[in-house]
């Protein structure tokens, strides 16, 4: 009885693969699920298990074929019984080989047949077909991610696909001559570590920003109505924008706690807390200080612990630790006239709120047009850890909650 080995399904949107090379040989005896057929993808190397134990009967596809899913790629003799070899098998050998008539027809068994490879020893079938038409080398490619660190097919896409570095300018045979009109300052510190961090973001996270606006009309209204017993009560503290925003997101993130985690490695870590950034200018730039547990503060709290961030920072006085451990960051652009942006991540952290300038337009209220105040808000997120519709979702709550401040004392 024999029991047929096929391609199996290979993923999402994977629809073929090619034969990397056969582990068991024709003839050979195999036991129940051991691997016979290493199959290669663009995106995975994959074993193929015995359905039955018995004697490879027939191999079908040889190695270097592209097959699809549920292709025949060979058959298993689950009696055992090792097939012999056929006519037309033995038609297919050459009728003389020159080697053996130099040695009176005695020549060296050949070597066993092993995996395909024309530009490098370590390259998969499908990897050196490729390797042969870029004009590649196993050398070029270096180790490959596939079994035994041989190179696959996807190493050698990623290879091509990686951006060409422009070629090194040539060293100059003179010191450059500054001019006197220029001015050459060390980085600070501060701006390098600011520089680093931005720069990790764009190249490490799926980046994207998201787009809503909101009706300013009832903050400001509260703000206008209440600003002077405010300061009167908290002692000179100032009742600004940030505050409600910061608590608008705050509530937010209960809902959508992916927007308050971190990638770290193969885990996603949720935080139960949320240390707030609030992007602040100061004199060496935009630094984004950290508003420790905002989720257990007030409004006055969080305006108090604001407005000195905001004066440490032109004095340029604050400390690299007030820079770390956020969680979660809110940059408002709008104070230097931005009408709409995209907010770059903070890492680790994996989403960051725009607030943008406040400007009267004319919208629809209940059918009829009316002037508001109104505001863009923007989040970028990373992707790989926030869906689209999370990221939506947590920006509609953050609006919901601007526009009808008693939702925050309801805590809905």
């Amino acid at each position: 009885m024999a029991a047929d080995i096929k391609v199996p399904t290979l993923g999402e949107s994977v629809t073929t693969a090619t034969i990397a090379r056969w582990i068991k040989k024709a003839g050979e005896s195999v036991a129940a699920d051991e691997a016979v057929v290493e199959l290669e993808t663009d995106k995975v190397t994959v074993e193929v298990n015995a359905p039955e134990a018995g004697v490879i009967a027939e191999i079908i596809a040889d190695e270097g074929a592209e097959v699809e899913v549920g292709a025949l790629l060979g058959r298993i003799d689950a009696a055992g019984a090792a097939p012999k070899p056929t006519a037309k098998k033995e038609e297919a050998k050459p009728a003389a080989n020159p080697a053996a008539l130099a040695t009176g027809g005695v020549t060296a068994p050949p070597p066993p047949p092993g995996p395909v490879s024309r530009p490098g020893s370590t390259a998969l079938p499908a990897a050196a077909k490729l390797m042969e038409e870029k004009n590649l080398s196993a050398k070029d490619i270096g180790e490959g991610t596939a079994k035994d660190g041989r190179i696959s097919k996807g190493d050698v896409l990623a290879f091509v696909s990686k951006p060409v570095a422009a070629p090194a300018p040539a060293a100059p045979k003179a010191p450059r001559t500054p001019d006197a009109r220029e001015e050459r300052v060390k980085m600070t510190r501060l701006r390098k570590t600011i520089a680093a961090r931005l720069k990790e973001a764009q190249n490490t996270a799926a980046m994207l920003t998201t787009f809503n606006e909101v009706d300013m009309s009832a903050i400001m209204a509260l703000r206008t109505e209440y600003k002077e017993a405010f300061e009167k009560k908290h002692k000179g503290v100032r009742l600004g924008f940030n505050g409600f925003f910061v608590k608008a997101v705050v509530a937010a993130l209960a809902e959508f706690p992916a927007v308050n985690a971190e990638i770290d490695g193969d885990d996603i870590v949720y935080k139960h807390f949320v240390h707030m950034g609030i992007a602040v200018g100061g004199a060496n730039g935009l630094v984004v200080p950290v508003i420790r547990d905002a989720d257990q503060k007030s409004i006055a709290e969080i305006e108090s612990e604001i407005a000195g961030f905001g004066k440490r920072a032109k004095d340029g006085t604050l400390k690299l630790e007030e820079l770390s451990g956020g969680t979660f960051s809110i940059t408002n652009g709008g104070v230097y006239g931005s009408l709409m942006s995209t907010p770059i991540l903070n890492p680790p952290q994996s989403a960051i709120l725009g607030m943008h300038k406040i400007q009267e337009r004319p919208v629809v209220i209940a059918g009829k047009i009316e002037i508001r105040p109104m505001m863009y808000l923007a989040v970028s997120y990373d992707h790989r850890i926030i869906d689209g519709r999370e990221a939506v979702s947590f920006l509609v709550r953050v609006k919901e909650s601007l526009e009808d401040p008693r939702r925050l004392l309801l805590e809905i």
